[in-house]
């Protein structure tokens, strides 16, 4: 399976931890110190979930000569959906013009990336699907509450799309090795430590902490499982992009795996937490950065519990 083309999109209005420190009297200096996050992107007012996914989308294709009628599935992933029934994924279907093929949206919450490369690469396994589409997209702003102190200054809106085949289209194309996944809902505070009930006050994390603790434990340790999988070692991983929820989080994973810093890569800075489409985006901005036969992992933790990892090859 191979990642033939990236993409992504961010809303053009830029948030700084002032307008926190106006709202809510969090310095600048605590947010940092705290979650790394400098700034984040805020969607406009004509803009949502699946216009942010069509944009990424629509960016994919400039940076590919296949054509859409070429694709024979598409994979949505969200927990901030503009519409419940009509997926991001059958927008996107839509706006593409593709009949009758199959078209799946799911959730995991920020580990949505995975689980969706994941279902492609059963639709594959199935000889049902050669070429697929994944979109991630978040759109947190609409269902933030900016007046919580706890966690209302980590959300950023953004999207991603990738195409994935499953055979090499071009030697630019990066391969899929391995992909592990699984669901934590046994551990800690799983079903608590973040939850967004869209009739109550939207995205809220009562449980920080917990979620702290086990994405720092669960993100290093399925890291590790999928280089072993693959037969690969720590040593010889260019890059990691973990979920972008927390740089203290990060910096936790990469030094628990024993890595320097300069093998993180990192966007929460910029972006704050965008959710699934986080290390999407990350993976998108930071391609040309990559070289022939790199090793990169991706690992990702989200509410519920869930986690996942994956390892590519450039």
């Amino acid at each position: 399976m191979y990642i033939h083309a990236l993409s992504h999109y961010l809303p053009s209005q830029v948030v700084g931890n002032e307008h926190f420190t106006q709202l809510n009297g969090l310095s600048s200096e605590w947010i940092i110190e705290r979650t790394g996050i400098t700034e984040r992107r805020k969607a406009g007012v004509d803009e949502n979930t699946n216009t942010m996914a069509l944009e990424a989308v629509r960016r994919l294709f400039d940076n590919t000569s296949l054509e859409p009628s070429q694709i024979d599935l598409i994979v949505g992933a969200t927990y901030t959906p503009h519409d419940t029934i009509v997926t991001l994924a059958h927008v996107v279907q839509h706006n593409l013009g593709i009949p009758d093929i199959p078209v799946v949206s799911i959730s995991t919450a920020c580990s949505s990336l995975l689980n969706a490369i994941e279902v492609v690469e059963g639709y594959f396994a199935m000889n049902k699907a050669t070429r697929a589409i994944v979109i991630v997209s978040e759109h947190n702003t609409a269902y933030n509450n900016e007046h919580d102190t706890v966690s209302g200054h980590l959300w950023g809106d953004g999207a991603a799309a990738l195409l994935i085949s499953k055979e090499r289209i071009s030697e630019s194309d990066m391969q899929v090795k391995c992909l592990i996944t699984g669901g934590a809902a046994h551990s800690g505070k799983a079903t608590t430590g973040v939850v967004l009930k869209p009739l109550d006050k939207g995205v809220i994390m009562p449980h920080g902490r917990d979620v702290f603790i086990n994405a720092c434990q669960y993100m290093p340790r399925v890291s590790q499982q999928v280089l072993e999988k693959c037969g690969r070692t720590i040593d010889e991983v260019a890059y990691v992009i973990p979920h972008q929820a927390n740089l203290r989080i990060s910096m936790n994973v990469i030094g628990t795996l024993k890595l320097p810093e300069e093998k993180l890569i990192s966007n929460i800075q910029r972006l704050g937490n965008t959710g699934c489409a986080g290390c999407a985006i990350a993976m998108s901005e930071e391609r040309g950065r990559f070289r022939k036969g790199e090793i990169i992992v991706v690992t990702v933790f989200g509410g519920g519990y869930s986690y996942g990892a994956m390892l590519v090859e450039v």
